[in-house]
């Protein structure tokens, strides 16, 4: 892991949690297998890390390194990682859930693909005695632990800072609504949080959910949006991540507006920051990644040692088929050009040199990142 991840590894691990692995003993979610994976699994451990795509940056570039990292330092060096990513094919992650099954991992941390369509894996992989972590996204299935975001709270963030941006056009103005993919679970709750902000307040001119989160397909729909209610009648837009903002506000440039609307966005990908610096994207929304990464790693490494996760989970949800699931959710902050130097460059996720490169310097210097 590069010094960066490093230090945002650190930083948060010191500054947003205080989770321990002292506490010992059976877990009750794992039954007799875990009493008897207790008494035999020291470090040497095999964990399966499987994560859903990679048109998102955070994955690659954040979620895997920081929890590769975390079990290593974890087990002293001993437990060794298998990663795949299923890039956006939900078969094609069913087929790693099964090799990972045939290697016989001692636990598995599943960025799900499609959330119900990968039930029947988890099933399987339980039948087998392998603890499964639901990372980022609620799988359905017997799950054994969860970690996200408080993925409502993300849409509220968003739905908040729209009409923060919208000013007087907040009551009564038209947004275009451009929603995740339908088959993430996450992309459901956002939603609902943005419109438990929104409603009443805005008029939704379209609505659409983007398939695969893909920026082409959220281009292709603000394309069409534009042509359907004209570009002079969008007073903003809601975007559920910064990859689809990306083919949004690229589609708005396209149609010649004189002055671009309000776009939001999450996950502060690089390119989303530069665009908040500049001022064509409004905000996005921060989520530790080092602290989701590392609530992963303890989980899988306790469920692999037989632990209980008392020690870890904070709170509890239900999925369609399991209650009572230990759950961590990390708390997300709005991100805007006037919280940059608190959030992405204190935590060390970015540096100012990394963000103000070459077009970006001078709008860089206008709010004061130097």
């Amino acid at each position: 892991m590069n010094t960066r991840m490093r230090r945002a590894a650190v930083a948060v691990a010191a500054t947003t949690m205080a989770i321990s692995l002292a506490a010992c003993g059976s877990a009750k979610e794992s039954g007799d297998q875990a009493e008897k994976s207790s008494e035999k699994k020291g470090d040497d451990l095999k964990i399966g890390l499987l994560l859903p795509e990679n048109q998102t940056a955070r994955y690659e570039k954040f979620d895997r390194p920081i929890i590769e990292k975390k079990i290593d330092e974890l087990t002293g060096g001993k437990a060794k990682v298998t990663y795949n990513n299923a890039k956006q094919d939900a078969t094609t992650q069913a087929q790693q859930i099964d090799t990972m099954i045939t290697n016989k991992v001692d636990a598995l941390i599943v960025g799900a693909v499609d959330a119900k369509a990968i039930e029947n894996s988890i099933k399987k992989a339980k039948a087998a005695g392998i603890p499964v972590v639901a990372f980022d996204r609620l799988a359905e299935g017997p799950i054994d632990a969860y970690t996200s975001f408080d993925n409502e709270e993300v849409g509220r963030a968003q739905g908040t800072a729209l009409l923060e941006a919208l000013g007087d056009k907040a009551d009564g103005g038209t947004i275009v609504m451009m929603n995740g993919a339908i088959t993430d679970p996450n992309a459901a709750l956002f939603k609902k949080g943005a419109k438990s902000v929104l409603d009443g307040k805005v008029k939704y001119g379209k609505e659409y959910d983007t398939k695969e989160w893909k920026p082409e397909n959220a281009n292709a729909n603000m394309e069409a949006a534009i042509t359907a209610l004209g570009k002079d009648k969008i007073d903003g837009v809601y975007s559920a991540n910064d990859g689809m903002a990306g083919g949004i506000i690229t589609a708005l440039k396209a149609a010649g507006l004189p002055k671009l609307p309000p776009v939001t966005g999450q996950d502060a990908e690089l390119a989303g920051v530069q665009r908040i610096v500049t001022g064509e994207q409004f905000m996005s929304v921060y989520k530790s990644y080092p602290a989701e990464g590392i609530v992963a790693a303890e989980m899988a490494v306790a469920l692999a040692k037989g632990e209980s996760l008392d020690s870890i989970a904070t709170s509890k949800v239900d999925n369609a088929s399991q209650k009572g699931i230990p759950t961590v959710l990390v708390p997300v902050v709005s991100l805007t050009k006037d919280n940059i130097q608190d959030t992405v460059i204190k935590d060390g996720i970015y540096t100012i040199g990394e963000i103000c490169t070459g077009k970006y310097k001078t709008a860089c210097d206008k709010i004061g990142l130097k």
